[in-house]
């Protein structure tokens, strides 16, 4: 017998969570079954792993910074809403604005967020580079090289800085990341999640901090 997949595992590492909140984690795994079925946005096979390598994975980005009341953050190529639905559950006075190319993808965002109740999401199917105005932080979870990634989005930054680090980009990445970030050629820093999550599914997942 197959038990079903809770949040559980979300409440041990984030343990100051509101009943409201904890209530929106456990309804993810229902609804992203639902959308996925219909639009795929993780695949079929790892819905049964949605809390630790897409919900807790999205929230290793919270282990790095605390998004203070009132900041805004983007989160490009968002796909099916990660990094930034589960961000928005933990950071309910900050405002978050998920992009991607693919409508699809933003329908399940908007059907995710509304089944949940999030009110500091908004979304959009437009590419990275067209987004119009700035934010404090920027995060994805690896669309691209960060080289790349880097030239669509460093001039929607805000440049003043209300928290304890610089405006930026947040980058979710797996594995050796050394020539990409040579190529980068920018100050950066790399947070090992190995640090904050036991399991093996962190063992290589990386937080890349590139100030802006």
């Amino acid at each position: 017998m197959h038990s079903m997949p809770t949040a559980e595992i979300i409440f041990n590492y984030f343990p100051d969570l509101s009943d409201h909140q904890k209530n929106q984690f456990n309804q993810l795994f229902d609804l992203y079954s639902e959308w996925n079925s219909k639009i795929n946005v993780i695949s079929r096979k790892d819905i049964e792993n949605l809390y630790v390598n897409h919900v807790l994975h999205s929230l290793g980005i919270a282990k790095v910074i605390s998004f203070k009341k009132g900041a805004s953050v983007l989160d490009v190529g968002t796909g099916g809403g990660f990094p930034g639905i589960p961000l928005a559950i933990l950071f309910p006075d900050t405002q978050f604005h998920l992009v991607d190319s693919i409508g699809k993808k933003i329908t399940v965002v908007n059907e995710v967020a509304t089944g949940i109740g999030l009110k500091n999401l908004t979304s959009e199917q437009i590419r990275a580079e067209q987004v119009k105005g700035k934010y404090d932080f920027i995060v994805s979870r690896a669309v691209t090289r960060l080289k790349e990634f880097y030239g669509w989005i460093h001039q929607k930054v805000k440049s003043e800085s209300v928290h304890t680090m610089d405006n930026g980009i947040l980058y979710l990445k797996g594995g050796d990341l050394n020539e990409e970030l040579a190529e980068l050629k920018r100050l950066h820093q790399v947070f090992e999640l190995s640090d904050y999550f036991k399991e093996e599914f962190f063992e290589t997942k990386k937080v890349v901090f590139v100030p802006i």
